[in-house]
């Protein structure tokens, strides 16, 4: 078919219009995560990369691997990655010693008591004597609030008058199995595998945490990151906080995406359930507002058991160190 002068004009025409349009922009912004290679985190985050929530919210996700809590820290430190999850605590102390870090809630989940579903143990006083580990260390949160707890209520000095046993949380869980413990403190997944095997919540740190002031579940962890990173890269921020809010949903609401993270989380059956339950439970659900207010509390009690070795020179809670600017 021929095509006259006149027409062969008005298709160019038409073309050079066409190539004038602005066209839908699909480019993503990088942001780097540094996370425990077998942490919990990385169960959200797979859920995350699986879905492909990352590039919906305009975001291209790189998970780095880190051996221990201590190297992902130094990385953030010293601006290899953009996010880290980390505490509140250290946070707090970083931005009391002038490091512009800031965090938003990621989890409630927090250790607990743990004892042998037939036990005698019932209340915190029957501790007494009693041989305990502790996984996390002296300055452990959860172990400080309990201890905290029990001093104000009962007069109990728990570090004073029980057998305590620092160790890694999976010996702690296999001590506590072999029956070489009376009782164990642990980070909550490793708790919910005690659950799932005979073994009952003696209390959580959770409980002690609201008994010592807190207005409800305050965020144990969040996902960190510099203020002038998020000033710089705004859409980064928010876009991963919507992927990330969308991970948890479908987590809090299917059992089928259990059932395909089994392999990463290594558990099934009863274990895998109870995994599954206690994480829905840790999900935040309140203003970012209260759960600032409600850890700044926590801040003081902590401050005062731990001292300096665990808060640094600061005896309140540093401003900021909770992100206010959260996505509607």
């Amino acid at each position: 078919m021929m095509i006259s002068r006149r027409g062969t004009l008005r298709l160019a025409a038409l073309g050079m219009a066409a190539a004038l349009v602005p066209k839908p922009s699909f480019a993503t912004v990088k942001v780097r995560i540094g996370v425990l290679k077998f942490g919990t985190v990385s169960w959200a985050l797979d859920t995350l990369k699986h879905h492909k929530f990352d590039a919906a919210n305009g975001i291209d996700l790189e998970v780095v691997d880190f051996a221990g809590e201590d190297a992902t820290n130094v990385a953030m430190l010293a601006g290899a990655i953009d996010m880290i999850v980390s505490d509140w605590l250290w946070v707090s102390r970083q931005r009391s010693e002038g490091v512009d870090l800031t965090l938003v809630p990621y989890s409630t989940a927090v250790g607990a008591i743990m004892v042998k579903e037939g036990a005698p143990i019932r209340t915190i006083t029957d501790l007494r004597g009693k041989k305990i580990g502790v996984a996390g260390g002296p300055l452990d949160k959860s172990w400080l609030l309990i201890q905290a707890l029990a001093r104000r209520d009962h007069g109990l000095d728990l570090a004073a008058t029980s057998d305590i046993v620092f160790g890694a949380p999976p010996l702690i869980s296999e001590k506590a199995m072999q029956g070489e413990l009376d009782a164990v403190l642990n980070f909550w997944h490793f708790c919910a595998r005690l659950e799932a095997n005979s073994f009952r919540r003696l209390i959580g740190a959770d409980a002690a945490a609201k008994a010592l002031g807190a207005s409800g579940a305050v965020s144990a962890l969040g996902y960190v990151f510099h203020d002038k990173w998020a000033n710089e890269h705004p859409d980064a921020v928010t876009g991963f906080i919507k992927a990330s809010a969308q991970s948890k949903d479908l987590l809090a609401r299917s059992d089928d995406e259990w059932l395909r993270l089994a392999p990463i989380i290594r558990a099934q059956g009863k274990e895998l359930a109870k995994l599954r339950d206690r994480y829905r439970e840790g999900i935040p659900r309140r203003p970012v507002a209260e759960d600032a207010a409600d850890a700044g509390k926590l801040y003081r009690v902590l401050a005062e058991i731990g001292g300096e070795k665990l808060v640094g020179r600061a005896p309140e809670m540093a401003p900021g160190t909770f992100w206010q600017e959260l996505p509607q």
